[in-house]
């Protein structure tokens, strides 16, 4: 799928740099985009209870927004195709969301277009860095 195709489709937007005929990967393992990471949930040491998962809204959800409000990392799929949880037991507190998919989902975001995820069990968790001098981590968001 071109980047265009996709942005049509969702209604989402990136910065005009950014070439819309370029064709998205579907990557299937490990992936960044920015400060989240897209990794295989079997890694993750405890699954989320599966009561607590929802199909995905068509508009999709935004997974993480920047301080300043800007550059939302956002995820969209095609309807019925990802199943979606955000109560995530994990010990480090980086896990923002877990999800499933039987198709190719995309994930958007403005500076850096979109990637797609390969069919499978996910979950995205942000970047932790350490503090500037306090030896402290802190959690990343774009």
């Amino acid at each position: 799928m071109f980047l265009a195709e996709l942005l049509d489709r969702t209604g989402l937007d990136v910065l005009a740099h950014l070439d819309r005929e370029v064709t998205v990967p579907v990557i299937d393992g490990l992936q960044a985009q920015g400060d989240l990471i897209v990794l295989p949930l079997a890694l993750l040491g405890s699954v989320p209870s599966r009561r607590s998962w929802w199909q995905l809204p068509e508009e999709g959800r935004e997974l993480v927004r920047g301080e300043a409000g800007n550059n939302p990392h956002t995820l969209v799929a095609d309807r019925g195709t990802c199943r979606i949880g955000t109560w995530l037991e994990d010990p480090e507190r980086l896990a923002i969301a877990a999800f499933e998919n039987t198709a190719p989902v995309w994930l958007i975001h403005p500076e850096h277009g979109a990637t797609g995820i390969a069919p499978g069990a996910w979950f995205v968790r942000r970047q932790r860095e350490l503090g500037a001098g306090f030896r402290k981590p802190v959690l990343i968001a774009d």
